[in-house]
């Protein structure tokens, strides 16, 4: 078994303190958006191969703690970019569901007008202001948008996911120099999943620099934190927020985290020998769902009868999502040039 990427996290030990920090509505929110956002892309995962979506996925099973801790850490009003593996934040961010699920069918009604697909989700109504399967092309975009906010005396902080393989590209910091100059209201939320593609960390990067030292070098307020404990993500988050919201200006957060299907469609790709899948497995004993799901039957919060319930509220939406999708309209050749243009 060769495990060359390790958990550092501590699982949920010493988190009691949390519990007190948080009432057990937020706390079991957090759960059942994670445990959604895993469903969903279970039910996307398992009708992948009859075809009908029209578009590449990128699953983000097995980081649902990234996507929910960060978001649920940001207000509606706050703006959010992505990169290429997008659904989780979308849908921690308050996407709808059907609009998503419509876009992947290439519907008249997907979120993106059926002009994007899985990887340009966006869904302004709650914040999602869009995502760009350029490594790093939303970055860019991220800090111009915390640079209009900063200028015009708006309330909302700017966040953008990025992975590991973005924190490679000039662009990033080219944005972190200027944001740090000016003091801009951003977070850089990087998630480190260890692979671009199906390039290992060790291949790309010197050994033992890691990704949130180089964001302190540029004068950002950056940690590290474990990826998988929700409950540690929400408070970095939320964290940068109140120093972002005080003109503090702008944060680098790296949350190792670690998918468990491949980098792009359906099923684990390990099979092709860039990773073992016993690291897969090894990770996977770290589930961020399960085990959140464990601490808190532990703190009392949870009982088997509200996962139950949980559990069935999830499954009857996911149905009622995927059968909205499906019988949905197809584009109009008319309106091939809407959105080409604006004024």
């Amino acid at each position: 078994m060769v495990i060359n990427f390790p958990y550092q996290g501590s699982d949920f030990d010493s988190c009691d303190e949390f519990v007190e920090r948080h009432d057990a509505d937020f706390l079991t929110r957090l759960l059942y958006s994670m445990l959604r956002i895993r469903r969903i892309e279970e039910a996307i995962e398992g009708k992948y191969h009859e075809d009908q979506m029209k578009t590449p996925i990128h699953l983000v099973i097995g980081q649902e703690a990234a996507s929910v801790g960060a978001c649920s850490a940001l207000r509606e009003s706050d703006i959010l970019y992505c990169g290429h593996r997008t659904h989780g934040a979308y849908l921690a961010k308050g996407g709808d569901l059907k609009g998503m699920l419509s876009e992947f069918f290439c519907r008249l009604n997907g979120c993106a007008g059926s002009r994007g697909g899985s990887m340009h989700l966006l869904d302004k109504s709650v914040g999602m202001a869009g995502s760009s399967a350029i490594v790093a092309g939303a970055v860019p975009i991220a800090t111009g948008a915390a640079l209009s906010a900063q200028l015009r005396g708006d309330d909302y902080v700017s966040c953008v996911f990025l992975g590991d393989a973005a924190t490679e590209e000039g662009a990033v910091w080219e944005s972190l120099n200027f944001a740090a100059l000016k003091k801009l209201p951003i977070i850089y939320f990087c998630e480190n999943n260890f692979f671009s593609v199906c390039t290992p960390l060790e291949e790309r990067q010197p050994a033992g620099v890691a990704i949130y030292k180089k964001a302190a070098a540029f004068g950002l307020h950056s940690v590290q934190v474990d990826g998988s404990n929700v409950l540690k993500v929400n408070e970095a988050v939320a964290d940068a927020v109140a120093r972002a919201r005080r003109g503090e200006g702008p944060s680098f957060i790296e949350a190792e985290v670690y998918r468990w299907r491949g980098h792009g469609g359906a099923g684990d790709d390990s099979h092709t020998g860039y990773r073992d899948p016993a690291e897969v497995a090894y990770w996977q004993k770290h589930c961020p769902v399960e085990g959140y799901a464990d601490f808190l039957q532990q703190q009392g919060v949870l009982n088997a009868l509200q996962r139950a319930a949980m559990e069935q509220q999830i499954s009857d939406e996911i149905s009622e999502a995927f059968l909205h999708a499906e019988k949905s309209p197809n584009p109009r050749k008319e309106d091939l040039y809407t959105h080409a243009y604006c004024d």
